[in-house]
């Protein structure tokens, strides 16, 4: 059974934690559980954070009360999850999560009956309520464990998170090859949070990588690809691609990718930007750019009696497959980036008819934004580049005549990409996304 951990009080003030920092429906929130008759705090990131100085986007509490009690004291609530059931309490278009203290490991075989494990350890379900203390034990890292009681304005740390928060440091509770093997994607969790908070991770966590990185094959590709998606849209991708490129976690996430790719080193810079500027960023895009080296070496290597347009199907299939054995890509990003690939060599044709279908194509903004990248990373596609980003600037009737004007001469490096074609069909297509994201 899990030791009772001590309690260490701390005045929140002296830490500067103060109550009006905190969102008024997390205070409503807490103050309606005790009301009630429960208890109540603040607990997670959002106390983290805070501590750091910085402003939380959720506020989560955790509670003693069960999940369907708190959905009967919330007239706007709804239980979510079977692995872990919580409660999302609604304030208009805002969300409180609360969820129910959780305990570790239960000699009551009842109560075990609602925690699930396989046979690797990973934990499958875990409904096993507990109390404060026994909860504390259950979270991943020392600095998501601290409690906020905004009424006595009061942290509760049971697990020495406060030392750890002020030595930058992240650890995890306990066992630290057992917690990662209860839930692999933990690691990932530790990737995500070095990166956001710029912590170092414990020398434990960096000793378990490896068997950690193995293990996430047992995890259902469609939670990975949730995970990845933290990743991109985190605003700290190029520091979290900085790790996986230099530990098994590569491998294990992405095995088709260099690691020291100059396009998704780019890539994740310019998606870092896109968020710090509140730009909508989509997993598809870098999807994109993570396979296309994968993508043209199989469409260089693809069968020459095909036509280009089946050729670039067949690599676009085999490149994605891949990776969906790994993390599941759902159709709406896979068709994304058929289509990116796909308007690639219409982009680098500047012929008037090719230069029509681009423009008319829903995804020529995206299309065009990989073409600059391509040419930026050092691809032979710098003339197409510059061409298309001066045709950004011209009206309708500019853009109209710049690209008839395409008729009055040659390029040369068009000529020599014809040529290639006749010598090797398909194989000119390696570098530019093929003609067809089709079949």
């Amino acid at each position: 059974m899990t030791p009772t951990p001590s309690s260490t009080r701390l005045s929140a003030r002296r830490h500067g934690l103060f109550r009006d920092q905190v969102h008024q429906d997390a205070l409503d929130t807490v103050e309606q559980l005790r009301d009630a008759g429960y208890e109540a705090y603040l607990v997670g990131g959002c106390v983290r954070d805070l501590l750091l100085g910085q402003s939380p986007k959720d506020f989560d509490v955790a509670t003693n009360a069960t999940p369907e009690e708190v959905r009967d004291l919330f007239r706007r609530s709804r239980l979510i999850g079977r692995r872990f059931q919580i409660v999302h309490v609604r304030y208009g278009r805002h969300i409180i999560e609360v969820s129910t203290f959780r305990r570790g490991h239960s000699e009551d075989s009842e109560q075990e009956d609602e925690r699930l494990h396989a046979d690797s350890g990973l934990i499958l379900r875990d409904n096993v309520w507990g109390s404060l203390e026994e909860d504390a034990t259950r979270r991943d890292f020392t600095v998501n464990a601290l409690y906020y009681d905004p009424v006595d304005e009061e942290i509760r740390d049971f697990v020495g998170g406060i030392s750890d928060l002020s030595a930058r440091r992240l650890k995890f509770i306990g066992d630290t090859r057992l917690r990662l093997r209860e839930d692999p994607v933990r690691l990932l969790r530790a990737v995500r949070f070095r990166a956001k908070l710029g912590f170092e991770l414990d020398p434990e966590i960096m000793e378990a990588l490896p068997d950690c990185a193995r293990r996430l094959r047992e995890i259902p590709p469609a939670r990975l690809f949730d995970e990845v998606c933290k990743f991109f849209e985190s605003g700290f991708s190029s520091a979290i691609w900085q790790m996986l490129a230099t530990t098994p976690l590569r491998a294990a996430l992405f095995p088709s990718v260099p690691p020291e790719d100059p396009l998704v080193i780019a890539a994740m810079a310019n998606t870092d930007a896109r968020v710090a500027e509140d730009k909508p960023v989509t997993p598809g895009f870098l999807l994109a750019v993570l396979l296309w080296r994968d993508y043209a070496a199989r469409l260089e290597a693809g069968d020459t009696r095909r036509s280009g347009s089946e050729a670039a199907a067949a690599a676009a299939s085999a490149a994605l497959a891949m990776e969906h054995e790994i993390i599941t890509i759902p159709r709406r990003f896979s068709q994304f980036v058929r289509d990116v690939w796909h308007l690639q060599p219409r982009l680098e044709a500047l012929r008037p008819k090719s230069a029509r279908l681009a423009l008319e194509h829903p995804r020529f903004r995206a299309g065009y934004d990989f073409l600059v990248l391509r040419a930026a990373t050092g691809e032979p596609v710098e003339e197409a580049a510059a061409w298309w980003t001066s045709l950004q600037t011209l009206g309708q009737e500019g853009r109209a005549e710049a690209i008839e004007a395409l008729n009055a001469g040659v390029d040369p490096a068009r000529k020599k990409r014809r040529k290639r074609k006749r010598k090797t069909r398909g194989a000119g297509y390696a570098a530019t996304g093929g003609e067809s994201d089709h079949g």
